[in-house]
């Protein structure tokens, strides 16, 4: 709670923290409409999952290019830049017609995305470095805020647009003025690597010491992933017996419990400390998990409420320990846990997708409940490492 008031009590921590919120504003409002054009291109499950998986071939397409992108154009710019052409683009996969449009602009959506992830996360964290501050969990937070007030805002919004696309251009133009309005607190930020002329490029042998981390990121940030583009469907064909604007909600209920626990994260973190909180969060959300699966609404209700508040926390400690990792510097192993956490992120709804078409959208789930008991499991092995002390 203590990140949460200096962040809205000071410009320039609140500046950065709405790059979060911005970019889950864009995707919830996507997630809206995937349903329709899922039925107005009349796609299969797995069809519909290898065009999400085009995201995150995007994504992942441009990893490589980050640090060098980071390094000519700074954090701040590279933010703003990336997420208000994000904003952008995403006008046209909602008004998709045909498959192969859908396919290549959810492709380049998905760069952005990347670019706008790894450089809000290195601008945090090089503002917690100049003013030995802790502010990253609170960040993560105003992501999952951002998810509240796109899918929850926007569900109730549904039919007070005609199309698709005027919800999403009005979605663009809030992004573009509101970042605009605090661009001034963070346009110039450079990172101090950058200033020294290191970090050109992207390292994949970086990812061996952070293996561990790594594997945990792809699993829980593609269990969020997977939620956020799912939980509707699931709820309209496995629940069933709930109205269009009602589905909408297991997203709202997941992000919200996800915000109040990121907003209390850094307290929690103090505490208990970051493998603690792997361990014990992803057997909640397991447990969430199961009262999904039991597909009636309202123990759905409560098990995405679940899985919120025990993956709420993971994803930031995650970073905190990619800081701190032996051998890799601060910005090398944030920007590899956050970049390929965030494949996880865009590639599970393609998994997903596949699995559902193999067997049903009931299996997709039992999935993910298995993935989160594997994800404290790997937590169990970090901890007897030792990893992070």
């Amino acid at each position: 709670m203590k990140s949460l008031l200096l962040i809205l009590g000071n410009r320039r921590y609140f500046a950065p923290v709405w790059l979060f919120a911005s970019l889950n504003i864009v995707v919830s409002t996507w997630v809206l409409y995937v349903p329709t054009v899922k039925a107005r291109l009349e796609l299969s499950d797995g069809e519909l999952g290898l065009a999400l998986f085009a995201f995150s071939m995007g994504l992942l397409s441009i990893i490589p290019a980050s640090s060098f992108l980071l390094r000519k154009l700074g954090l701040g710019r590279l933010s703003f830049i990336s997420v208000v052409t994000f904003a952008s683009l995403m006008l046209l996969p909602v008004q998709a017609t045909s498959y192969t449009f859908l396919v290549v602009s959810l492709y380049c959506s998905g760069i952005f995305v990347s670019l706008t992830d790894i450089g809000m996360n290195s601008l945090v964290s090089e503002i917690e470095l100049e003013d030995d501050v802790h502010f990253m969990s609170a960040a993560h937070g105003f992501f999952s805020l951002g998810g509240v007030i796109g899918a929850g805002i926007g569900s109730l919004l549904l039919a007070k647009f005609t199309a698709p696309v005027y919800h999403s251009l009005a979605v663009a133009v809030f992004v573009l003025v509101t970042n605009g309005l605090l661009l001034s607190s963070y346009y110039r930020n450079q990172s101090r690597k950058a200033d020294r002329g290191e970090g050109g490029k992207f390292k994949f042998s970086l990812i061996k010491p952070l293996l561990g981390l790594t594997l945990l990121a792809v699993i829980i940030m593609g269990s969020e992933g997977a939620i956020e583009h799912w939980s509707k469907l699931y709820l309209l064909e496995v629940v069933g017996s709930v109205t269009d604007q009602v589905a909408g909600f297991g997203y709202v209920v997941f992000s919200a419990t996800m915000t109040t626990g990121r907003f209390l994260g850094d307290g929690i973190s103090e505490r208990f400390g970051s493998l603690k909180i792997v361990i014990g969060g992803s057997l909640l959300a397991a447990a969430g998990f199961a009262l999904v699966l039991v597909a009636t609404f309202w123990l759905a209700m409560i098990g995405f409420g679940l899985v919120g508040i025990g993956f709420s926390v993971i994803i930031p400690e995650l970073f905190r320990l990619a800081g701190r990792a032996k051998g890799v510097s601060s910005a090398e192993g944030i920007s590899v846990v956050a970049g390929l956490g965030y494949v996880g992120f865009l590639a599970s709804p393609a998994l997903l997708g596949f699995l559902s078409d193999w067997g049903t959208l009931r299996l997709s789930f039992t999935f993910l409940l298995g993935a989160a008991v594997v994800a404290a499991v790997i937590g169990v092995i970090l901890k007897l490492r030792r990893v992070g002390e």
